[in-house]
């Protein structure tokens, strides 16, 4: 077997995979931040991540995958204020949303979902630990994170930085310019914002403090794979190795692996160019989820993917290929003869260079274009030998088992789109009736301590 060989941004390299522990892969993924509905730019990103966590169960790996869910940060405060809302009313429709989109789109369930609302006992006492060994600071209520105390700040994203310098602070959650700023780890009370009663004072968690706090708490101090998009190498995933390395001495993250951006039509989306697109709105136009997923997977994580309309109906007649091919198999397994006597072989050696072509393709940092080009190989050849003769019932029965082999892996064949709709509709039930539950129940603030593990919720 070949080696997994995957592209650790830490190390800008290609390396190969091994885990920490044999066998088994802790693995966290930057979740969404609940204030809008996913783009179909964030469900790449999500897709490629449980793709990856996919090709390592396919290897015969265990792996246990936490994604977090950001429920409270500036954006989100902002809308829900100017919405009249708190913010847990506000992020749910948004976080039953972004679970129906990633199980339309065959999108596997992580392990745990965890949110930064419920983890602020944890992320407090990260501060603590930080605090206790000399990296952090007090300024106007708020605590933040001297850079300067880290001489390892910026292995991740290049960024350099001059520890002889005063550096500034930045308060907001994400900032743009890639220069290395003392950033914010607990910000104080405000008026209008949601707050916390805890030994930091009376306040709320800066964006990058979070991811730190859960990550380490399900996986541990020290684990295998982080995966995000580019767009967070700086400042997120920088100031997390900062806030975990700073407070533990050890290594975080093993393998950082990113995943680039999504354009539309050659350009950037933005909100000015009303170029950003929802699921929802794929299916407006006329396409499938899973034409969708077939389109995202078409391009290798690592490659920015020029996001078209005519991609959308490429995707959906290479759907309507596999479809077919499958179709003539099953009248082939019911027509064909099924004495192995008539078979030469051929079949065999199709599928034998077919698994191999797919293993060396995704082995080497999920090639999945060289992995769909595999597929696609195997359908033009075996069609060939069907229209010569070459191929017998039972022929056919292996070919079909050699694509099932692959299926738990790219989850691009058609059979399971009832059962999945089925599953969306269970959750939008459950989403009605806990509303209705809701709109029963008067809001409840509490305010309990740290030391019980437990928060100040926001009604």
């Amino acid at each position: 077997m070949s080696e997994l060989r995957l592209f650790n941004t830490l190390t800008r390299a290609k390396e190969n995979f091994v885990p920490l522990v044999p066998g088994e892969v802790r693995m966290y993924s930057c979740g969404p931040t609940v204030y809008n509905h996913p783009h179909i730019g964030n469900l790449r990103t999500f897709l490629w991540s449980d793709l990856l966590r996919r090709y390592l169960e396919w290897r015969g790996l265990r792996v246990r995958q936490v994604m977090n869910i950001t429920d409270v940060e500036d954006k989100i405060i902002r809308n829900a204020n100017e919405a009249g809302q708190d913010i847990g009313t506000y992020t749910a429709p948004y976080i039953t949303a972004f679970h129906e989109s990633v199980m339309a789109l065959r999108i596997r369930p992580a392990d745990a979902y965890p949110r930064a609302t419920a983890y602020i006992p944890q992320m407090v006492r990260l501060v603590e630990r930080l605090n206790e060994r000399g990296h952090t600071y007090t300024a106007d209520g708020s605590v933040y994170f001297r850079v300067g105390s880290l001489p390892q700040y910026g292995q991740l994203s290049r960024v350099e930085i001059d520890t002889t310098s005063s550096f500034s602070r930045v308060e907001s959650d994400e900032y743009e310019k890639e220069s290395a700023r003392d950033f914010v780890l607990w910000k104080g009370k405000k008026e209008s914002e949601p707050s916390w009663k805890t030994p930091l004072g009376e306040g709320r968690p800066g964006w990058h403090l979070e991811c730190s706090a859960m990550s380490m708490d399900l996986l541990g101090e020290t684990f295998d794979i982080h995966t995000g998009a580019v767009d967070l190498i700086f400042p997120h995933h920088e100031n997390e190795i900062a806030q975990s390395e700073g407070a533990t001495g050890k290594k975080f993250v093993r393998y950082w692996l990113h995943g680039e951006h999504l354009n539309i039509d050659q350009q950037k989306m933005s909100k000015s160019l009303g170029n950003i697109y929802t699921l929802a709105e794929i299916r407006e136009m006329g396409y499938t989820a899973l034409a969708l997923r077939y389109a995202l997977l078409s391009v290798p994580y690592r490659t920015k993917l020029n996001f078209t309309e005519q991609s959308l109906a490429d995707a959906q007649n290479a759907l309507d290929r596999i479809a077919s091919f499958l179709l003539r198999l099953d009248e082939i397994a019911t027509s064909a003869p099924r004495d192995a006597q008539h078979s030469d072989g051929h079949a065999d050696e199709l599928i034998g260079v077919f698994l191999s072509s797919f293993q060396e393709a995704m082995d080497d940092d999920l090639n999945t274009a060289g992995a769909l080009a595999a597929i696609f190989t195997l359908i033009r050849d075996a069609n060939i030998a069907i229209d010569a003769g070459r191929i017998t019932s039972s022929d056919a029965d292996g070919l079909r088992t050699a694509l099932r082999r692959i299926d738990p892996v790219m989850d691009i064949f058609p059979e399971r789109e009832q059962s999945i709709d089925a599953e969306i509709e269970r959750l939008i039930d459950a989403r009605n009736a806990a509303r209705n539950a809701a709109s029963r129940l008067e809001p409840v603030r509490v305010t309990v301590t740290r030391s019980k593990g437990t928060l100040d919720t926001v009604p």
